[in-house]
């Protein structure tokens, strides 16, 4: 069939909505649920932007299995259910700037696992934004300090597993302190992956895995991309006093994983809704990094090539990708995201080809700091942006491309999702 504007915006939507489904944890979560244990209690704890969700399928599938516990999910991100009926807890923390609520829950968490024996079991349910929510400083560090050490990160284009392994060494919650805190009680992570490689370790920071990251690590990231810190942070990163649990440490030794969703499996869902609307898909990866508007330049240049030359595929296709993009602010900055970022770069790579558009969103339905997942564009993106008196190449390096988005109406706005296997983008070809 031909496309138009219409169709295809209407099945780039599906599209992200075949994604989310996937990392559904009321549809996939029951399926990875250990056996109850037969004696001893179960304790049931949690990070991350699907915490609330995650916690609301536990209690479905185990309606008759005593359960106490809490989890920490974003302000805004709740269930309906009313908190009297809930077994399991739901606590608030802030993201992508910890708060206090979050570390006072985090340390809520530690005091929960704390004492348990061999008969009972601690289920964690992990998944992306955790270490935001959880940020619970190490002894001798404050809140503000590491409040301090997250705006550097955001602000410094480290790919997510360098963020996290700095973390990991100024927190008494993340790199494996949660289950050695845990231990001798068996500790089963159920956990929704939104990084790339499916790194256990680095989801939401690792607090109950292995950490194989050193102090010496973390301070050399530090200095590779200069960022000035706090002295009692250095200080803390200096001394390297308290290393996070590594492989083969004892009080980790009744600790297993198991992966519920993941970046690849949404975008294998995307790829089924693609053929039934008659799309040939390519799945070009699930861990795709770098710099938001050099991706996005890059991914128009394949999709131009498959319009004009039929390479690596012919028309009606859909090229299909996931990762986390860096954004690098060095300046005064609007009102982006990274997956509009990619987007605009996208847009500007294209320059209007007509038959090709594309969708840029993150799957917890927030993309950066705005209301919007992402966004869609078209062959008169940027037309339309002119029209408007918009500057698209100023949008961009103003870190404006949601701005940009917003005005032309064309932002995908679905509210918190409750799931996150991270950003997805679709160009479709026609």
């Amino acid at each position: 069939m031909p496309w138009t504007d219409d169709t295809a915006r209407a099945a780039l939507l599906r599209l992200f909505q075949a994604a989310v489904r996937a990392a559904d944890p009321l549809a996939v979560l029951a399926a990875h649920l250990p056996q109850p244990p037969k004696a001893g209690r179960v304790v049931v704890v949690g990070c991350g932007k699907a915490a609330a969700k995650m916690a609301q399928a536990v209690e479905q599938a185990w309606p008759e299995v005593p359960l106490a516990g809490l989890v920490i999910a974003p302000h805004g991100a709740d269930i309906p259910t009313p908190p009297a009926q809930r077994r399991i807890a739901v606590r608030f923390g802030a993201h992508p700037r910890p708060d206090a609520s979050g570390a006072a829950a985090a340390a809520e968490i530690l005091a929960l696992v704390h004492g348990l024996g061999e008969q009972d079991l601690v289920l964690f349910l992990v998944s992306g934004g955790g270490s935001s929510l959880s940020t619970l400083p190490a002894p001798g560090l404050s809140l503000a300090d590491l409040i301090a050490v997250n705006t550097a990160l955001l602000n410094s284009g480290a790919p997510i597993g360098e963020m996290n392994c700095i973390r990991k060494h100024l927190s008494a919650f993340s790199g494996g302190r949660l289950a050695a805190a845990a231990f001798p009680a068996r500790v089963v992570t159920l956990a929704i992956s939104d990084v790339p490689g499916d790194d256990p370790a680095v989801i939401a920071s690792g607090p109950t895995v292995a950490d194989p990251s050193t102090f010496a690590e973390a301070r050399a990231l530090v200095a590779h991309y200069g960022m000035a810190l706090p002295p009692a942070v250095v200080a803390h990163l200096a001394a390297g006093a308290e290393e996070s649990p590594k492989p083969g440490d004892p009080h980790l030794a009744h600790a297993e994983l198991r992966m519920v969703a993941t970046p690849l499996l949404a975008l294998r869902a995307m790829a089924a809704e693609a053929r039934s609307l008659g799309l040939v898909p390519l799945v070009l990866g699930d861990a795709l990094e770098g710099e938001a508007r050099e991706l996005g330049k890059a991914l128009g240049g394949m999709a131009l090539a498959a319009r004009l030359h039929g390479e690596p595929l012919p028309g009606p296709c859909v090229l299909l990708s996931g990762g986390e993009t860096t954004v690098t602010i060095n300046g005064p900055a609007g009102e982006g995201g990274r997956g509009t970022e990619c987007l605009l770069g996208m847009a500007l790579a294209l320059q209007g080809t007509p038959g090709i558009w594309a969708l840029c969103c993150d799957t917890d339905g927030i993309d950066g700091k705005s209301e919007a997942a992402g966004a869609i564009c078209t062959p008169d993106t940027l037309a339309r942006a002119r029209a408007l008196g918009l500057d698209p190449r100023a949008s961009l390096a103003g870190h404006d491309s949601t701005g940009l988005f917003r005005r032309l109406g064309d932002l995908v706005v679905t509210g918190p999702t409750l799931t996150n296997v991270n950003d997805v983008r679709a160009l479709l070809i026609g």
